[in-house]
């Protein structure tokens, strides 16, 4: 599967910055259908093939991620890092009531 189409390339670069905004959007979800990481991105640098968003892992944080190092991980029998094609776009606040 591929991690980042065209059409969500070009969503994050309508979208742009959301460092201002208290309430940013997520754009695309990813996660690991092995374990409990899921990574939410609102921002993407196509230069430098690198996220920013809302990580959840072992922590709940901010952070930056890369596209590159994504589309390497391999997990348990060949199982990938996969972008979650159900997802409809929700904004942070969203999220943080799901996980109540």
């Amino acid at each position: 599967m591929k991690l980042l189409t065209v059409a969500l390339e070009a969503k994050f670069l309508r979208t742009g910055s959301q460092e201002h905004l208290d309430d940013p959007e997520i754009i695309v979800k990813f996660f690991t259908p092995w374990s409990n990481w899921t990574w939410y991105a609102t921002e993407y640098d196509p230069v430098d093939r690198i996220f920013f968003g809302f990580v959840v892992g072992m922590e709940s944080e901010w952070g930056y991620f890369s596209l590159d190092e994504m589309e390497t991980v391999k997990g348990p029998a060949g199982l990938r890092i996969e972008r979650d094609t159900l997802f409809t776009n929700k904004k942070i606040s969203d999220l943080r009531q799901d996980e109540r």
